[in-house]
């Protein structure tokens, strides 16, 4: 699975984006379908389908990607104005590519749904 998943892909420097954060753990680079006018995925390097894949031992990098959505939140400015993280789990939950990734959202007013 993870040599067709696109965001492993990006990660792995296969497919281009526009980087706006990167480490050993992870990416965060724009939606390319924005919902916000600041929308950017956080992306960790190593395969995860889902939130509901998860386990204990994950726990240090799931802490690790909340993290850097309050990093690129501040380095973007939406630390003074506020903004959102969101993951979604599941095709219900609406995640539409199976590799977990966080959106951070902001530059305007959120109403109580996403999208």
């Amino acid at each position: 699975m993870p040599n067709e998943c696109i965001f492993c892909r990006i990660a792995e420097g296969a497919l281009p984006a526009q980087r706006v954060y990167q480490d050993e753990q992870a990416v965060a680079f724009p939606d390319l379908n924005p919902q916000a006018p600041t929308h950017i995925l956080i992306v960790p390097r190593r395969h995860l389908a889902s939130l509901a894949g998860a386990t204990a031992a994950d726990a240090g990098l799931l802490g690790h990607l909340v993290w850097v959505a309050a990093q690129v939140a501040r380095a973007q400015g939406l630390d003074q104005t506020g903004y959102r993280v969101a993951v979604n789990t599941g095709r219900e939950g609406g995640q539409a590519i199976e590799h977990l990734h966080l959106h951070l959202l902001g530059g305007r007013a959120m109403s109580g749904r996403l999208g």
